[in-house]
């Protein structure tokens, strides 16, 4: 069963049909297989059903020999011989048609796994793509493990259900008809005795799905719950450790885990409780057909072998119907999980670039805010309103404030990882809206408090700034980060792997490569988000030099914590609560005695720093 999102509340399928239409629609490309699929299942399922009427022969033939015995027995006559000969004709052809049988049924399966995973393919590219394609504010909405739950974990139970479930349903339905079929050629009698049992059962069987639904959704909620509690406080692990909340994340644990153990135990036991109520209404079924037909071959209505062959059938009959009911309570499953990955594929995309989108050949990188306004929903009250801001080619601008004052919002906008709501936003003044996204963030390099790096070479990550760059480039990006002398001490160099969350280097040593890699990104428009936060104070003062060098000739926005990095900076905005209530130089500002004067002496007079200061 596929783990869920981090308690998102979407766990059952809202609008199953509309869940099992879309995803019927994946199957349009591969209709032809699907067809051929159809026609193997129903070969192979048609010659196991013929099986039993042939084995009805030989047990016709065999009785008839044994009681012409007993009779020459009895009148004392010459004993005649059974006909072994026939007997072995027919069992001989009947394992040709189980060979034939089991042929088909391994084409068909192999078709099947193709069907699925071409399926499943499709669907992974889709929402991957899908993600690609979202704004930012969908990925703040919510945890890595719940976005991640539903990519992986619900298209695998998609998956699953599509290659094990789904042949198993073409098959119990061919298997259906087709015992129908022998049954009534049989005798319709005893076939009407077999199908007074289907009501019980589906009546039985519908009552314990519709149960089992809402169970189901509460594992998979539970699930989700899980998978998101422990992908946080496993990336946050030495955090957890440091402030000493394993107790806490324990007990947390422990709480999800009880209560998905109850959730899936009702889950469990409900779906389990189908198959012995489908047995037991199957099993009166069986016992009237079997004293029926014994009256009847008795009174030479039926042949023997013809009444085994029922009973074989009434076997074969009751066994897709009850697989089929289990298989509705997967069903049901599998469309919680598409119904979760269709919510991603409908999500609200980016505003797509227009036709006449335009590039910026030679960025200068001039910057304006203009009666911005902004909020992130429609609804919320706005974070931003008539925000004006100029900045000039090749400027420095530093931005200070409290937490949520929105400074690394506002560099965000300028990115347009946001829409704003009024106003505009120019770069060498154009509208940001009328510039194509790619080329657009391609002016900009980032440097952010929290680093990122992939599982690669220190090489690789560093040339991620920019494709195509060569080693002598690489290298002089790092020996201007002031990280070249740690590369070359590490055992490989340049060729060292970084791990999954790169544990072999340290922090400060993850923030030169970060660092080292915006500066090979050589971008028209630099922002600096506590880029020196994790290093230590002398390195820091390399890392100054380096980016005074790397900010020449650029424009540069630096969101700074400590104010002594940003004393050089032209201009400095001083945000509070999404509005700049003051801009200047860090001359003047100290000079105008206000919220700038008492951050900056806050950090400097000796006193206590402010609690709200960033």
């Amino acid at each position: 069963m596929g783990m869920h999102g981090g308690g998102m509340p979407v766990e059952k399928a809202k609008d199953s049909g509309r869940a099992l239409g879309r995803l019927v629609a994946y199957f349009g490309p591969r209709r032809s297989r699907i067809i051929l699929v159809g026609i193997l299942a129903a070969l192979s399922t048609a010659f196991n059903i013929i099986g039993p009427k042939i084995m009805g022969l030989v047990t016709t033939k065999l009785f008839d020999g044994l009681m012409s015995k007993y009779v020459a027995v009895a009148t004392k006559r010459a004993l005649p011989s059974v006909d072994f000969a026939y007997i072995g004709k027919v069992i001989a052809g009947l394992v040709a048609l189980y060979v034939v049988s089991a042929i088909l049924g391994y084409i068909q399966q192999y078709q099947m796994s193709g069907v699925s995973q071409g399926l499943v393919y499709d669907l992974r590219r889709d929402t991957n793509e899908k993600l690609t394609k979202l704004p930012l504010r969908y990925f703040d909405g919510r945890t890595h493990g719940e976005i991640m739950s539903r990519v992986t974990n619900d298209i695998d139970n998609i998956a699953t259900t599509l290659q094990q479930s789904l042949t198993q349903l073409i098959t119990s339905a061919c298997t259906i008809v087709g015992v129908v079929v022998m049954m009534l050629t049989i005798s319709p009698l005893l076939t009407l005795i077999a199908f007074v049992t289907l009501p019980v059962a589906f009546l039985a069987t519908s009552r314990i799905t519709k149960s089992s639904q809402g169970n189901f959704a509460a594992q998979q909620k539970e699930l989700g719950a899980l998978n998101g509690h422990i992908e946080e406080m496993y990336s946050g692990f030495k955090i957890v450790k440091a402030f000493g909340r394993e107790g806490a994340s324990v007990r947390e644990f422990e709480g999800i885990n009880a209560r998905l153990g109850e959730a899936a135990w009702k889950a469990q036991f409900v779906s389990g409780v189908i198959m012995p109520v489908m047995s037991f209404i199957n099993n009166l079924g069986y016992v009237v057909i079997c004293v029926l037909g014994g009256v009847m071959a008795a009174r030479k209505a039926l042949k023997l072998g013809d009444i085994q062959a029922f009973i074989q059938y009434s076997r074969q009959f009751t066994q897709p119907i009850a697989q089929t009911a289990n298989i509705a309570n997967v069903v049901q499953s599998t469309l919680a999980s598409a119904e979760r990955v269709f919510e991603i594929l409908d999500e609200v995309e980016e505003i797509p670039d227009s036709d006449d989108s335009r590039v910026i050949a030679s960025p200068t990188g001039a910057v304006s805010f203009d009666g911005v306004k902004f909020g992130y929903t429609a609804e919320s009250a706005p974070l931003m309103e008539n925000v004006n801001i100029r900045v000039a080619s090749g400027q420095t601008v530093a931005i200070v404030g409290p937490t949520g004052a929105g400074k690394t919002t506002l560099v965000n906008l300028l990115m347009r990882f946001y829409e704003i709501q009024g106003g505009a936003i120019l770069i060498d003044g154009r509208d940001i809206r009328s510039l194509s996204r790619g080329p657009m963030r391609r002016m900009f390099g980032m440097v952010l408090q929290d680093t990122w790096l992939f599982k690669g070479t220190i090489r690789d990550n560093i040339a991620y700034g920019r494709a195509g760059a060569t080693e002598e480039e690489i290298v002089r990006a790092a020996r201007a980060a002031h990280t070249d002398h740690f590369i070359r001490a590490l055992p490989e160099g340049y060729d060292t792997i970084l791990d999954e969350e790169a544990s072999n280097i340290s922090q400060g040593e993850k923030q030169l490569l970060t660092i080292a890699r915006a500066i090979l990104a050589d971008p028209a428009i630099l922002i600096l988000d506590e880029a020196t936060s994790s290093v230590d104070t002398r390195t820091e003062v390399y890392i100054q030099k380096a980016m005074k060098d790397l900010m020449k000739g650029r424009t540069s926005f630096v969101i700074a914590h400590r104010l002594s990095t940003i004393r050089d900076a032209e201009t400095i905005l001083v945000m509070n609560k999404g509005s700049i209530i003051e801009m200047g130089n860090h001359r003047d500002l100290l000079a105008l005695g206000g919220f700038y004067a008492e951050l900056y002496n806050s950090q400097f007079a000796g006193a206590c720093v402010d609690e709200q200061a960033v």
